[in-house]
């Protein structure tokens, strides 16, 4: 993905979440976020976490722009008021006794909930503070610069993040690095320009899993589609 990164700081409220598995039982509660407290944000533009794997996907980003001119970037509310306030990067952390299965359907819920792949309404108890994120165009570290990166990324009256499925990935798991998949479909537009559509495609999200704090610590993701493919498409 392209990525414009900012930084801010913001607080959040706890609120308890219940959710069933297959069998129909109640796993232990997780925290999540709610939007109710904000303080006030300052931003720092031109971050140097991102890094960007091929020359396409950097020129391309020269041109990410809010709703405006073509290669133009113009004020919008969400930039006067931060898009992601509500949201504590700072937060405490899930317990280091989850299991895998109660992380996995907790993500589920919430992903489908917030949709985080595009609106950056992440939930940072779930993320170690040395996650990292990488895909085939762009790698970068933290979650707070993967938020706003996203955020900054998709326009947020078309795009969506629909969760097919977010399962413990048996196949790839080792006892060393435990890995989650999440399965979803990417549709809607990119803040390139006049703003570029996104050929709906499938793409799938590896976290990787620290065994002694059950924190994800790193993010990968996979398309369906070649990265050749998907660039064209922005040129």
């Amino acid at each position: 993905m392209l990525q414009i990164l900012f930084f801010g700081r913001q607080c959040h409220a706890f609120v308890d979440i219940k959710i069933r598995n297959q069998h129909g039982m109640f796993v232990p509660p997780i925290h999540t976020t709610d939007r109710t407290t904000t303080v006030s944000t300052t931003r720092m533009a031109n971050s140097d976490v991102e890094e960007y794997k091929n020359a396409a996907t950097k020129i391309l980003s020269n041109f990410m722009s809010t709703k405006g001119s073509m290669g133009t970037t113009t004020a919008t509310s969400e930039e006067v008021t931060d898009p992601l306030e509500g949201i504590d990067f700072d937060a405490p952390k899930i317990p280091s006794t989850t299991t895998l299965e109660t992380l996995a359907a907790a993500l589920d819920y919430e992903l489908i909930e917030k949709e985080w792949f595009v609106t950056g309404r992440v939930n940072p108890s779930y993320f170690s503070k040395e996650f990292e994120f990488q895909d085939p165009d762009v790698q970068l570290k933290g979650i707070e610069e993967y938020a706003r990166g996203v955020r900054k990324l998709f326009d947020q009256d078309t795009s969506r993040a629909e969760i097919i499925s977010t399962v413990v990935n048996t196949t790839m798991s080792t006892i060393e690095t435990p890995i989650i998949t999440c399965t979803w479909r990417l549709s809607g537009k990119v803040n390139i320009g006049y703003g570029l559509p996104i050929k709906p495609y499938i793409i799938y999200t590896d976290f990787t899993i620290d065994p002694k704090t059950s924190l994800i610590t790193m993010q990968e993701d996979r398309f369906s589609l070649p990265p050749w493919d998907i660039l064209l498409r922005y040129v």
